[in-house]
């Protein structure tokens, strides 16, 4: 594999946090690499860790010790601003709960992320159609979340989180609060979305359904990664 190819890189990654004066381990040593355009999925039992590790993947959280490092550079080495920055530009994230704006339409809760990375208005606008018009819903671009139902407020979230064109997708549970046959079209979405765009995606999820449909699978067990 050649360095290049390495998008993230994980080095002796540990995190801890102090409940009521006792230190509880909660990632302990991980050490793995993710290359551009893989899919990898991460799963584990509840509190094994996995989305403590999505947030420090996603530079939500830091680690207590360890490295991450994106394409070479080592994330919590940047300041703030910096971060913060990065974050927005070459990011996206999608959580089990849409988190979407209830009192914005779904083309202006697409927008958002363009607007806030400082695109003008027109152009956010045109990239949030084509997105709407890419998950399938471009007739519903001037409803609010509310007039949506679950699938569809999941879809707009991914067209969300895909506006500003990021290198990594970060994914929390995305089907984890839908039926099966609305689950099974986000499946299909991301693929879709993978054979478009070659997005490197981190999915982490109790469905084995679809981290079977993954290039690889994370298992984590107490806060150490174990053959899947």
């Amino acid at each position: 594999m050649a360095q290049s190819d390495v998008l993230v890189e994980i080095q002796g990654l540990e995190k801890e946090f102090r409940v009521n004066g006792t230190v509880v381990q909660v990632l302990r040593g991980l050490d793995f690499s993710i290359t551009r355009a893989e899919r990898v999925a991460v799963v584990g039992e509840s509190g094994s860790g996995k989305t403590t590790l999505m947030h420090i993947l996603g530079t939500l959280d830091k680690p207590s010790r360890g490295k991450c490092l994106f394409a070479g550079t080592d994330m919590f080495a940047l300041k703030a601003a910096q971060l913060d920055a990065f974050r927005n530009r070459h990011m996206g994230f999608v959580f089990q709960f849409h988190q979407l704006l209830g009192e914005f339409s779904a083309l202006e809760n697409i927008m958002l992320p363009a607007l806030i990375g400082g695109s003008r208005r027109a152009q956010a606008k045109a990239q949030a159609q084509v997105l709407l018009e890419q998950v399938g819903l471009a007739h519903r671009g001037a409803h609010k979340p509310g007039q949506l139902s679950g699938g569809e407020q999941q879809r707009v979230a991914i067209a969300r989180a895909l506006v500003l064109r990021p290198q990594i997708l970060i994914a929390d549970e995305p089907t984890g609060n839908l039926d099966s046959v609305t689950s099974a079209g986000i499946y299909a979405l991301l693929e879709d979305l993978h054979a478009e765009y070659g997005l490197t995606m981190v999915v982490v999820t109790h469905n084995m359904d679809l981290a079977a449909r993954m290039d690889r699978v994370l298992q984590l067990q107490d806060g150490v990664l174990t053959p899947a």
